[in-house]
């Protein structure tokens, strides 16, 4: 005798064990949140809209295309059934292959439930997959015949059997049945179509694979007649016609869809590298990612561009940015967002607020340069924040402004690891086609609905490949050994070896060709890797990326350059670094001299300008020339040191102060070259005394007009001090870096899902084991137990001695009532302690709280 199936989900999802109940919440984490009291609130909460929209969402195109058959499949379908839907009349042995992974895929999201033959798809999923003029079907198919008739008189549904050449029946039920026969009959049907014109065969050829409602007129053509008379089309609405199911399916030859994916496309390589190009070529880009965000964040020390009213950065100060940078807009956008995101960058959250380093920042320059990019990778991997989307508009047609609102976007950090997971599973060295990448990702969540964004996932896809590429994880489009590692990915085997080609010659691959991808840096004769295993990924916890952000800079760390301790001083007042330079040095040079190019060297030039703010920060010409000797591989050039001698000579000579503002000189010759000189006539300088100018303007400005005019004046404190200033003194205070927003609920640790599962076990024993009422009970079934304060106490008093379990009402504190099944250990002082079947502990409940009890029924 066969088993009879489950009746409900709530059913089906008690048969199974606790792995696969951990499968559906791991898959459905809003299924726990939160954690439901047994498995028919389970079941509920599983066919909500809401919950059926998101796990739809998540389907690959050919579990979707599977829902979609069964929506359109009777009501419940047997297995057959969908499997003539999907492969249709012909076969195809690949869907035939990979429908029960569709099928196991749907029942393990509880989306499809019941036995082979009586597979039923969750009446939520069928509502919102199902066909209607307002949401026509994916599949493109219509109603069917009995759905499409449904509102038709009786004679004129005779009048269409009679027509089709069926026999007239004597109700309209058995008449909708032989047209559904008739149209299902392959034999039959065809000779049907074959009497029709050649002009209503071309109707029903544009209607067959949808959509498939048309408009007719009041007085229909003779061909569209032929076809409504036969109930191949059947009126809808005044003026709308539609082709029906049974009929449409004929015509496609029993597909359900005109094409199934059964299969993932896979990403097609373009070109394939040397792994050893790959990592060089990804290290290069790393070293310059971190050159560019010390550039950014040391142009931003003395504070940045001011915080817009809405939050954000200007479009202005962004182009200054991108100037400073000399990089296009987004791409300083990018670095600009990256800082922000590790928590490098920050608003000062002053009067006057404006974007600063922040101390961690003087933490993250003191790491090793390896570190350094690691915690910028990871952070950009894990980051909801969309460097994108800057420049653009929110739904209220607000732009976006760079560090401002409105950015994130939750599926990013999904994509950017699923785009990176796909290059991990390339042969080592392979650069795929972004268009390939962006197929296999709309094959893995396919887009529904005309209301979804259907482009945020294939730009967030292309930014990603751009923003790898950028940052150092990518290498001419190949993820790098040490991307790999940031990803947690196991290490490349099989063809694709480091060191050439040989290895995959002697494997079975393929020479590269004219329809083969091309081959970079590999000599002649080396081999395409044509097969190659995936690579499935998941996303790392906290730990785990810390792990991976380690092994990352291990893997990085061989591959930046050292860092220098000398540079080449020229004759032309230059410096040439021949690469990067040890910290105090470059620190030292920055204030020294000024940045005259960059690239594989790094040229200084030292100006008076630059001279003079070295001896600004404090320092001597005594301390200039001793640290130009300590760090120069060639002789100080006698043009550099008259330089440092003739600025510093005349540093300090003058002193500005505030007056607003003074000069001060002990030379009253050089302040009457002052007072004579017409650029000092913006200033409106006054004499006070033979030695002292005054102004109504403020020092900084006073400083500023007697630079340009060529003197080297000294700012001065109250007290006559010379103002020593220096350009890391601004911090904005301790700031955490922005947190993701996150897609949903989190998926559940195995922690979490062990206790949810135990509860909503324990729960759902409570609300079904069998119950024993009282003879004098006539409360409805599901209502709380009643008996009287001395049958309770009398019950509870036996059930300590017999040790059975019992079934109780009990109110809390709070007046929410609840059912438990607990088994009582002691009795006394108005109070009952017992293990609680439903929470899986001992408590102690007070007794004039308890309802009513009442005995569990035994077991048969």
């Amino acid at each position: 005798m066969s088993t009879p199936g489950p009746r409900s989900l709530a059913e089906a999802l008690r048969l199974r064990d606790d792995a696969s109940l951990a499968a559906l919440l791991r898959a459905r984490p809003d299924l726990i949140t939160p954690v439901p009291s047994d498995l028919t609130q389970l079941a509920t909460r599983a066919g909500t809209r809401a919950s059926v929209v998101r796990a739809l969402e998540r389907l690959d195109r050919f579990a979707l295309q599977t829902a979609e058959a069964l929506a359109v499949a009777s009501d419940p379908a047997s297995y057959d059934e969908l499997l003539g839907l999907m492969t249709g009349d012909e076969g195809d042995p690949k869907v035939t292959a990979a429908l029960p992974r569709a099928v196991a895929t749907l029942r393990e999201q509880a989306l499809v439930w019941g036995g082979e033959d009586r597979l039923r798809l969750v009446r939520t999923a069928r509502e919102l997959l199902a066909p209607s003029p307002q949401h026509p079907s994916p599949t493109g198919l219509g109603p069917t015949v009995q759905e499409a008739t449904a509102g038709m008189s009786p004679g004129r549904i005779q009048e269409i059997v009679v027509t089709a050449g069926l026999a007239s029946t004597h109700d309209s039920v058995s008449a909708v049945a032989a047209l559904t026969g008739l149209f299902n009959d392959r034999g039959r049907m065809a000779a049907l179509l074959a009497e029709a014109p050649a002009q209503s065969r071309e109707v029903l050829e544009r209607l067959v694979w949808g959509p498939p409602y048309g408009q007719v007129t009041a007085e229909p053509a003779a061909h569209l007649r032929h076809l409504l008379d036969r109930g191949l089309l059947l009126p809808t609405a005044p003026g709308t016609v539609v082709l029906p199911r049974e009929v449409a399916l004929h015509l496609r030859g029993g597909r359900a869809h005109r094409t199934t994916e059964p299969l993932p496309p896979a990403p097609e390589p373009t070109a394939v590298h040397r792994p050893q190009v790959v990592d060089a070529t990804a290290a290069g880009q790393a070293y310059t990612a971190l050159a560019t965000v010390e550039e950014l964040l040391k142009d931003w020390d003395e504070g940045g561009p001011a915080v817009l009213r809405a939050g954000g950065l200007s479009v202005r100060d962004l182009k200054r940015t991108a100037v400073a940078l000399d990089v296009s807009e987004p791409v300083a956008a990018f670095w600009v967002e990256l800082a922000y995101a590790a928590g490098l960058l920050a608003s000062d959250g002053e009067a006057d607020e404006r974007y600063a380093a922040t101390p961690a920042y003087d933490e993250w320059l003191e790491q090793p340069a390896a570190q350094r990019w690691a915690r910028l990778a990871q952070t950009w991997l894990t980051a909801t924040r969309t460097p994108g989307l800057v420049g653009g508009r929110d739904a209220k047609d607000r732009a976006l402004s760079a560090l401002g609102p409105g950015l994130d976007r939750s599926a990013a950090p999904e994509v950017r690891h699923r785009v990176l997971t796909l290059l991990a599973g390339l042969p080592e060295g392979a650069a795929p086609s972004p268009d390939s990448v962006l197929d296999r990702l709309r094959w893995e969540r396919p887009l529904r609905g005309p209301q979804q964004d259907d482009d945020l996932r294939a730009r967030l896809a292309r930014w990603t490949l751009t923003e790898a590429e950028l940052l150092g994880v990518t290498g001419r489009g190949a993820l790098s050994g040490h991307g790999r590692a940031l990803l947690g990915a196991p290490a490349p085997t099989g063809a694709a070896k480091k060191g050439g080609g040989r290895e995959a010659a002697e494997s079975g691959t393929a020479t590269a060709g004219p329809s083969r991808p091309r081959v970079d840096d590999n000599g002649p004769g080396d081999k395409l890797p044509v097969h190659h295993t995936p690579v499935v990924v998941e996303p790392l916890s906290p730990p785990e990326q810390a792990v991976a952000s380690a092994a990352a800079a291990r893997l990085l760390a061989p591959l930046l350059p050292e860092p220098l301790d000398h540079v080449l001083l020229q004759a032309d007042l230059t410096a040439v670094a021949p690469g990067p330079l040890q910290r105090p040095l470059a620190d030292m040079l920055d204030v020294l001299a000024d940045v005259e190019s960059k690239g594989g060297a790094t040229v200084y030039r030292f100006t008076p300008g630059s001279v003079r703010r070295a001896l600004d920060a404090g320092r001597t010409a005594s301390d200039l020339h001793a640290f130009l000797a300590a760090h120069s591989r060639t002789p100080v050039p006698q043009p550099l040191a008259y330089l440092i001698d003739d600025v510093a000579r005349k540093h300090g000579h003058l002193r500005v102060g505030a007056a607003s503002a003074y000069v001060r000189c002990d030379d009253d010759a050089l302040l009457n070259e002052i007072m004579a000189d017409k650029r000092a006539a913006s200033l409106r300088l006054r004499r006070l005394a033979p030695t002292v100018l005054a102004t109504q303007a403020d020092p900084a400005t006073l400083l500023d007009g007697l630079r340009a005019m060529g003197f080297a004046p000294a700012a001065e404190s109250a007290d006559g001090d010379v103002v020593i200033t220096r350009p890391d003194a601004h911090r904005t205070p301790p700031r955490a870096a922005p947190e993701p927003v996150p897609d949903g609920p989190p998926t559940p640790d195995a922690t979490l899902l062990t206790a949810a599962i135990r509860a909503i076990r324990a729960g759902d024993l409570a609300s079904t084991t069998p119950r024993k009422q009282p003879p004098s009970a006539t409360a409805p079934t599901g209502a709380l137990p009643r008996t009287s304060s001395a049958e309770t106490l009398a019950t509870m008093q036996a059930a300590v001695l017999t040790g059975e379990a019992l079934w109780i009402g009990y109110v809390n504190a709070e007046g929410a009532a609840s059912q438990r099944v607990i088994a009582p250990i002691r009795v006394e002082g108005g109070f009952v302690t017992a293990y609680d079947h439903t929470a899986d502990e001992v408590r102690t409940y007070p007794l004039h709280r308890v309802t009513g009890v009442a005995e569990l029924a035994d077991e048969t």
